[in-house]
């Protein structure tokens, strides 16, 4: 995706034009009505040009020019109130037509059964159906979304997730997952299919990318209803001015009232137009830079939840640590030889696929030239590793081995009678002390030894938790580990808390106490195991290599599949609160200018004492009123990039953050309406408007 977006990223010719032809098509008021704050804009802007036509007719209640330049300036405030958002939009579509050229309709080889060796009937890939089998062969498209039930292969994901590096997809495991539209590079895989047409993750993803189709946000929504009541505290009050000027000229026995288009104009800028314009361009481009970096939400709701944030809870391997823990030595237990440990713990890895089995065997290979010896001559049955288990092993005709965690070993070794020996549970702990991971290896009733896995801790991983210290966010590694290795990572890493010896009832007890304690909660996943945890976090984001039940069980995808995207989400997510609240801030203290401008103007024939107020030296009440009706719609145009790229994101704590939001979108809101409306007068004199 990031090669195919790119073009969509800034504010090229072809984007500019097309959201400038939606701003007149957005002047609808059906879908004006949508934002109460712009809806209000709209009725006044109507309102103006009705008043500006009367005057043409000889019956204007002001100068037919003033009344029209007003007119004119409220219907660009609407469009650039548009325009923020269509550009937004327009930056989603072109997102979502790019992943539209990936979707094609293909034939595919469905299967009769699982079995490769089935008979195959060639069906058009939008009348598969979730249960369906198919087989794909190298060069052929995978014709929907799935989960590979036999064979391996190497398989290209560009188009999904830009990344030109291959994949390998293989049954069983976490990374059996493939996604519709991606193409087999060797071999062959026979897919079950698990999504229906219009329901795969193609289809989720141009849906949620397509601006037009985003919900608001509860937080939004709430904003929404504050602005509308800002909206209406205005309206009254400005309504109340009119009959108020009528009353005070009677009572003078002289001067002249306000006119109806003050009053519009009046209103317009008191209202907060600058964030109500802006508003929705935010929300949808918070969304967008979530895109761009790879990570598709199932909702606004997900992003908006990243930035409130609190918990952080990441797996060690692979997020804190490199994930690639290699073997690198065998400690025996008294009376063992090492040849004897080294040769049980090859066997039993030797149909172990991940990276730590492999190295087991590596390392017995190259320290006593073991050699592997094929499961089927020894009638061999391999017992696998489960989350639960947390132990694998091989049976044979003669020996039971097994291989695990230093618990599980242990209680395997009580079901069998026996017990752990005290000096294996020093040597393991000694193991776990240095930072590494022990394995312990029993056969039989007995235990033989220690196997000592190594991993790294990440470079620089410690500096960005202490990022998310200063924002005021725990970290929490979670790991399988035992808790004296568990530990010494922790440590390292610079992590606040630790889960160790976890499984999937620990995770979830564990979010769900936090929970309790009202705080909101993130973690990454990418296996069946991490499905119910990702299901109760509030920020949940499941690995695009990871199994089909955890990407269904979370709120957010990354397509890199690198699970310390979670860091970077709640980046974007805080971003984009940051943003609206900072936007909000400038929009409101931007009436205090407006006030000097329009009320001294607007009642200077009713009463001139009111002229003191004009600290700007307006030139004129009208040249007053009208250059801060065109700053009201010049703001919004200046602060659209801002909108769209988001206020610059810093690693504060809450009473910093709002300290210099206040200083600088505060004060800042107050002080750039002076000069820019004293400016737009300064120029309104010399054009001869004034």
């Amino acid at each position: 995706m990031t090669s195919q977006t790119h073009a969509a990223r800034g504010f090229d010719r072809e984007l500019v034009l097309t959201a400038l032809a939606d701003s007149f098509r957005k002047l609808s008021p059906r879908l004006q009505f949508r934002n109460p704050v712009m809806f209000v804009v709209f009725v006044c802007s109507v309102l103006t040009t009705v008043l500006w036509v009367q005057a043409l007719a000889g019956h204007g209640e002001a100068p037919t020019g003033f009344i029209f330049w007003v007119s004119l300036w409220l219907w660009f405030t609407l469009l650039f109130a548009n325009f923020a958002e269509a550009l937004a939009e327009g930056r989603g579509k072109a997102q979502a037509h790019a992943l539209r050229s990936s979707r094609k309709d293909v034939l595919a080889k469905k299967l009769a059964s699982a079995d490769r060796n089935a008979a195959i009937t060639f069906t058009p890939s939008s009348e598969l159906r979730s249960g369906h089998h198919v087989l794909v062969e190298a060069g052929e498209p995978i014709p929907g979304d799935g989960e590979v039930v036999a064979g391996a292969a190497s398989v290209d994901e560009s188009a999904i997730t830009g990344e030109s590096a291959p994949v390998i997809r293989e049954s069983g495991g976490d990374r059996s997952a493939v996604t519709g539209g991606t193409r087999v590079l060797s071999d062959w895989l026979v897919v079950r299919i698990t999504s229906n047409p219009g329901e795969s993750f193609l289809d989720r993803m141009i849906a949620m990318v397509e601006g037009s189709k985003r919900r608001k946000t509860p937080n939004e929504i709430a904003l929404t209803i504050l602005l509308a009541k800002f909206t209406l505290i205005f309206l009254l009050a400005c309504a109340t001015l009119l009959p108020y000027s009528i009353y005070s000229v009677q009572a003078a026995g002289g001067g002249n009232p306000i006119t109806l288009t003050v009053l519009v104009a009046l209103l317009v800028c008191l209202i907060p137009t600058t964030i109500g314009a802006l508003l929705s361009a935010i929300g949808i481009a918070g969304m967008d830079r979530m895109i761009r970096a790879n990570v598709i939400a199932t909702s606004g709701r997900a992003v908006e939840a990243a930035g409130d944030v609190d918990v952080l809870l990441l797996d060690k391997t692979g997020t804190i640590t490199l994930g690639n823990r290699q073997a690198v030595a065998f400690h025996p237990a008294p009376g063992v030889e090492e040849s004897v440990l080294a040769e049980a713990a090859q066997l039993a890895s030797l149909a172990d696929e991940t990276p730590e089995g492999r190295s087991v065997v590596v390392l017995a290979k190259e320290k006593f030239g073991l050699r592997e010896q094929p499961l089927e001559a020894l009638h061999a049955q391999f017992v696998p590793f489960t989350a639960q288990t947390r132990m694998s092993g091989v049976d044979s005709d003669a020996r039971r081995i097994r291989k695990g965690a230093l618990d599980a070993v242990e209680k395997y070794l009580d079901g069998q009678g026996s017990h752990l020996p005290p000096m294996v549970r020093r040597l393991a702990e000694d193991v776990a002390r240095r930072g590494a991971t022990p394995l312990v290896v029993a056969e039989g009733s007995s235990a033989l030894g220690v196997i000592e896995l190594k991993d790294i801790v990440k470079g620089g991983i410690k500096e960005r938790f202490a990022e998310m210290r200063k924002m005021g966010i725990k970290t929490v590694m979670i790991t399988g580990d035992n808790p004296l290795t568990a530990a010494a990572i922790a440590a390292e890493a610079g992590v606040d808390d630790f889960l160790a010896e976890a499984t999937p009832e620990a995770k979830l007890k564990l979010i769900r106490d936090m929970q309790a304690e009202n705080r909101l909660v993130a973690m990454c996943g990418d296996g069946t195991n991490d499905a119910p945890a990702l299901a109760q976090a509030d920020v949940a984001v499941a690995m695009n290599t990871g199994t089909q039940a955890a990407k269904e069980a979370g709120n957010m995808v990354d397509l890199d599949s690198n699970p310390t995207k979670l860091i970077e989400v709640v980046a974007i997510g805080k971003q984009m609160l940051i943003t609206r609240g900072a936007l909000t801030t400038f929009s409101i203290a931007n009436d205090i200018a407006k006030y000097f401008a329009i009320i001294p103007a607007a009642f200077a024939t009713t009463y001139p004492a009111l002229n003191a107020l004009n600290v700007m030296r307006l030139a004129t009440p009208q040249s007053a009123i009208l250059s801060a009706v065109i700053f009201n719609a010049l703001i919004i145009v200046c602060l659209i990039p801002l909108a769209l790229k988001g206020v610059k994101y810093r690693a504060l704590g809450a009473g910093a953050l709002l300290r210099r939001n206040l200083l600088v979108y505060g004060l800042g809101g107050m002080v750039v309406p002076f000069l820019g409306i004293k400016l737009i007068d300064m120029l309104l004199v010399l054009c001869g408007l004034a």
